[in-house]
């Protein structure tokens, strides 16, 4: 019999190599290759000539019932799941350490629980006192969830076969560890065996399995992105420790809409869901100020209204600085190069600063006119009306080209009394409601316009 070769794995990026090197050649993290020994050939190599069972093959026409789910009666976990739990189903949460994972899926098996669902909270990280003090502190002590303590997956299997749960909550899935695999918890080994394990347990039995995953300093989820796509709904938990504001974002979901966002506030009981995220990420805003400008967006299928705040100032360096929270470097640097090129308006030796108030990260084109404007605003020392909203997307030749769901934009801006808005002329608007509403076909018209620079 052959001696399996061993292979060397970055637990960062998941590259593999023949050989141990400082540093991976394909991510450039150093000290992060480690020795891992190959999974174990599957059935097929080991019964050789044995053949499969034939598959049941069916057309496109063939029409099934659509999924069933189970609500958890918090509407934000809902809206980001596509409607509720649906059985069967793999569930990959990440975010930030201390960014409030452990305690959103607490509550929410204690909701799943409340309405009937068998539940088990399996913790690797903390000990079950620790979980009971969570528990009482977000008054969840009555709930009928059944909780262990364990990061062994063969005894985690053995448990979840006999006691068949309809929702299991794996806090987390890098504490897991196989011993069928000779590799160190939360190497890429443990997580891709210990993930597919679970995926194929929740698939078999028709259970839900939430699986917790860490996060690199890149905001990424750690481990093979191989997990990703074992399973059918990949939920990323963000914000900002300074914040109280957290967003559950969908960025993969097999059974509902991707890029949906749920928005919660951190409280001292606990997460508090925000029906009205708009009207919550505008409550600190006082009166116009140079810089601030209004930004109607659309994330996932709900219009959201959030602050841009910009900030230019004389730079006492040599390089001026461009800093940036909540949106893309990458694009503001575009923008003012636009700016520059475009409508004559020069940004050499002057720092530039952009922060997306409330913690939230905004990643559509839309913003690019509003982030021009703030810029433009803080710049000329000139305030947008209050009562102002502005959205659009910024071509490198410097014209604007309509973005869709402009009536969403504008209905939600009504609703929250603005009664006007900025956007490039040529959208599709059947209605206007009841908004005044400017379009503009270029920047240099919003720049010549709106605040007279040039």
């Amino acid at each position: 019999m052959a001696k399996p070769q061993i292979s060397y794995t970055c637990q960062s990026c998941g590259a593999h190599f023949t050989k141990w090197s400082g540093q991976c050649d394909s991510c450039g993290e150093w000290n992060t290759i480690v020795e891992e020994a190959p999974l174990s050939p599957g059935p097929g190599k080991a019964l050789k000539g044995a053949r499969g069972r034939k598959l049941a093959l069916t057309d496109l026409s063939t029409k099934e019932a659509p999924p069933p789910r189970s609500a958890s009666g918090m509407e934000e976990l809902d809206r980001v799941l596509g409607g509720g739990l649906v059985p069967a189903s793999a569930i990959l949460v990440g975010g930030d350490p201390g960014i409030g994972k452990s305690t959103l899926l607490l509550q929410a098996a204690a909701r799943f629980a409340s309405n009937g669902l068998k539940t088990f909270y399996i913790s690797g990280e903390e000990a079950s006192a620790q979980v009971r003090l969570r528990a009482a502190r977000l008054g969840l002590t009555d709930a009928p969830v059944q909780l262990a303590t364990e990061t062994s997956l063969r005894d985690i299997m053995t448990t979840l076969d006999e006691e068949r749960p309809d929702l299991v909550v794996i806090d987390s899935i890098q504490t897991m560890w196989s011993d069928n695999v000779e590799a160190a918890p939360g190497s890429v080994s443990q997580v891709r065996a210990t993930a597919q394990e679970l995926t194929t347990f929740a698939k078999r039995r028709g259970a839900a399995v939430i699986l917790v995953g860490h996060v690199t300093k890149e905001g990424q989820i750690a481990g093979p992105r191989v997990v990703e796509h074992m399973v059918d709904t990949v939920l990323y938990f963000e914000g900002e420790r300074g914040h109280q504001f957290r967003i559950l974002r969908s960025v993969k979901n097999r059974f509902g809409p991707a890029d949906e966002i749920g928005v919660f506030e951190m409280t001292g009981g606990g997460l508090a869901e925000v029906t009205n995220p708009s009207a919550l990420f505008l409550s600190e805003r006082g009166k116009p100020a140079p810089g601030s400008v209004v930004f109607a967006g659309i994330e996932g299928t709900r219009p959201v209204l959030v602050e841009f705040q910009a900030l230019v100032a004389p730079t006492p360096h040599s390089q001026p600085r461009r800093t940036v929270v909540g949106w893309d470097g990458g694009r503001l640097a575009m923008i003012l190069a636009v700016l520059e090129s475009r409508c004559g308006i020069p940004f050499t030796g002057l720092d530039v600063y952009l922060n997306v108030a409330g913690g939230l990260k905004v990643g559509e084109p839309a913003a690019d006119l509003a982030v021009a404007a703030a810029i433009l605003s803080a710049r000329e020392d000139v305030a947008l009306p209050a009562d102002c909203v502005v959205f659009g997307e910024i071509s490198l030749s410097g014209a604007l080209r309509p973005v869709g769901q402009t009536e969403n934009r504008l209905k939600e801006a009504a609703k929250l009394g603005f009664s006007s808005a900025i956007a490039p002329a040529g959208g599709k608007i059947s209605g206007r409601e009841g908004m005044s509403l400017r379009e503009m076909a270029d920047l240099t018209a919003v720049v010549g316009e709106v605040f007279g620079a040039g």
